[in-house]
C-alpha cells in the first residue's frame, strides 16, 4: 500500500501538471467559484490580503481585478511550479506578490494582514488547526478568513466517481487522491476548529452550481494530468496513461453525456473573523 493520504498531494508534483490543471480543470472547477470569494474578500477593501494555496492564479487574477490598485496582496503556495503559472498571468507593473509557503508555518509576522483567502486548499492541509491557528496569528484585529471546501459526494457526483474508477482500475491498491478534495465538508467540526484557533464570529454559505463541460475528453485528461493523480498512477507502475483518461472520459459520458454537457457542483465557504 501507498502512503498518500499523510501528506499534501501537492507538496511536489510533475513541473508539467501546473498548466494542465489550469487550462482542462481551471475552467470547470474554480473560475466560477474564484469570482464569488473574490468580490467577498473585495467586499470590505482590506488594505493587506494573503491567498493561501494559490495554485495557478485563478483566484488571484480575481482579487487584484476586484482589490483598490493601492491593496498588498501575496499570493502563497506550496509548490513553486503553481506560482509560475501564476506569475504569468500578471504584467510587472501589477502589485502581486508571489511566495512559496507552508500554511502551517507561514513566514509572516503576527497581524500582517486584514484578510486571507484560500480556495480549496484547506482539504489538503496535513494539520488543519495549525493552519488555523497560523492564519489567526497573521491576521489583524478584525481581520477575515475567507476559504472553500468542497461539499461531499453527495453533492458533488463527480468526486464519487472518479473515486469509483480509481477503485476499479486498481483494486488492490486504488489510488487516494479523489478522496481528499471531497471528504473535508461536516460543517459543525469545521467551526469547531476555528473556534478553538481563536476566531469568534463565522459566517457560512452553501454554493450549488450546474457547470458547463465543453470537452469531455479534455476534462478527463485533466483530472489524470492535471492533478497528483498522475503522480500516484506512476507510483503504480502506469507509464501510460492514456488507457486511464479514456476510461475516465467513458465513465464520465455514461454519468453526465455527451459534448457538451453539465455536471453538478457544490461548495461550501467560510468566513471567520479574528477576535
Amino acid at each position: 500500500m501507498t502512503n498518500e493520504g499523510n501528506e499534501n498531494p501537492y507538496s511536489a508534483v510533475d513541473r508539467g501538471m501546473p498548466a494542465h490543471y489550469d487550462r482542462a480543470l481551471g475552467p470547470v472547477f474554480f473560475v466560477d467559484y474564484a469570482d464569488d470569494i473574490a468580490r467577498r474578500a473585495a467586499a470590505s477593501a482590506p488594505a493587506r490580503v494573503l491567498e493561501l494555496a494559490a495554485g495557478t492564479g485563478i483566484v488571484t487574477r480575481r482579487l487584484r481585478d476586484l482589490l483598490p490598485p493601492a491593496t498588498q496582496l501575496v499570493a502563497t503556495d506550496l509548490n513553486p511550479p503553481m506560482l509560475d503559472v501564476a506569475r504569468g498571468k500578471f504584467a510587472a507593473a501589477e502589485a502581486v506578490r508571489f511566495q512559496p509557503a507552508d500554511a502551517m508555518e507561514l513566514p509572516f509576522p503576527d497581524g500582517s494582514f486584514d484578510a486571507i483567502v484560500c480556495q480549496f486548499g484547506v482539504m489538503f492541509f496535513p494539520d488543519k488547526d495549525k493552519a488555523y491557528r497560523e492564519a489567526h496569528r497573521v491576521l489583524g484585529t478584525g481581520g477575515r478568513y475567507l476559504f472553500s471546501v468542497w461539499d461531499s459526494h453527495d453533492y458533488n457526483p463527480i468526486g464519487r466517481l472518479a473515486s469509483d474508477i480509481a477503485a476499479k482500475l486498481f483494486p488492490a491498491d486504488p489510488p487516494q487522491f479523489f478522496d481528499a478534495p471531497f471528504g473535508y465538508h461536516l460543517i459543525d467540526p469545521i467551526k469547531q476548529s476555528l473556534l478553538r484557533a481563536g476566531f469568534g464570529e463565522i459566517a457560512i454559505a452553501v454554493l450549488p452550481i450546474d457547470q458547463p463541460i465543453a470537452d469531455v475528453a479534455g476534462f478527463a485528461d485533466g483530472l489524470v494530468h492535471g492533478s497528483p493523480f498522475i503522480e500516484q498512477l506512476r507510483a503504480r507502475g502506469i507509464s501510460d496513461p492514456a488507457p486511464v483518461v479514456s476510461a475516465i472520459a467513458d465513465a464520465l459520458r455514461r454519468e453526465f453525456g455527451t459534448d457538451p454537457t453539465r455536471m453538478k457542483l457544490q461548495a461550501i465557504v467560510f468566513e471567520a473573523t479574528r477576535r
